[in-house]
């Protein structure tokens, strides 16, 4: 069921990959489906954020829990979901009421956040695969090891990146990240059960600074409208 990988990220995670343990999280999988359990996000969606932000592009990583459990919501983004989703869930709302008191920018009129992909913001999540209608029904099945590989190869990279961890199972990913050259903004998750820890935290201000003081160019939170005039293009900057 698990897809293969990105071809930017092979180099980085083969390795991973080639584990026993991969091999026993794909089987579990593989048997779910065949049990007639929903698996979300699709698989060909399950590797999405690195498919949109190769490690070459990699400013920020916003590291979540799962993906969303309701069908037709996940699609591989961490916080995400596709534009046509009505309402969007209450973490992202939050995320949107924090974007406006930090930033000042407008409420987006959809949920979907691959124009912070294309910026270089890895959407990951700490486990990339749910059953649908079971939020963290696949934790402790494998999935932590391999984004415990993916943040030990992007802290590997010879540049600054900002660690953006929201909620206790981002937190727990914090040893992995050496002091220098990267900075960490940790917060409460956006959910409806901890918004009131995460409202008024200021961690895209905070983000965008960490980065303009190693000379990298800030995010560009806003999200654009439906009736925008296309996808965010990805931004060039100095390696």
């Amino acid at each position: 069921m698990i897809p293969p990988l990105p071809p930017a990220w092979e180099p980085l995670l083969a390795a991973e990959t080639r584990k026993p343990a991969f091999a026993a999280l794909d089987r579990f999988l593989d048997e779910a489906h065949a049990r007639g359990e929903q698996i979300l996000p699709q698989p060909r969606e399950i590797f999405r954020a690195l498919e949109l932000t190769p490690p070459d592009r990699v400013r920020v990583v916003l590291l979540g829990q799962d993906p969303y459990p309701t069908p037709g919501h996940a699609h591989g983004l961490c916080f995400s979901v596709r534009p046509d989703v009505r309402p969007v869930p209450g973490s992202l709302r939050n995320i949107y009421k924090e974007l406006g008191t930090d930033l000042g920018l407008p409420r987006p009129d959809h949920g979907c956040l691959e124009s912070w992909a294309h910026q270089g913001v890895l959407l990951l999540n700490t486990v990339l695969t749910v059953p649908a209608g079971s939020a963290g029904g696949h934790r402790g099945k494998g999935w932590e090891s391999f984004t415990d590989a993916v943040i030990q190869s992007v802290c590997r990279l010879p540049r600054r990146v900002v660690f953006l961890l929201w909620g206790n199972d981002a937190r727990r990913k914090l040893p992995l990240i050496p002091a220098e050259p990267h900075r960490v903004v940790a917060t409460a998750h956006p959910s409806p059960l901890s918004a009131r820890h995460f409202l008024g935290c200021r961690c895209f201000s905070q983000v965008n600074r960490h980065l303009t003081e190693a000379g990298i160019p800030p995010i560009d939170w806003s999200v654009p409208g439906l009736s925008g005039t296309g996808p965010v293009q990805p931004t060039l900057f100095p390696h």
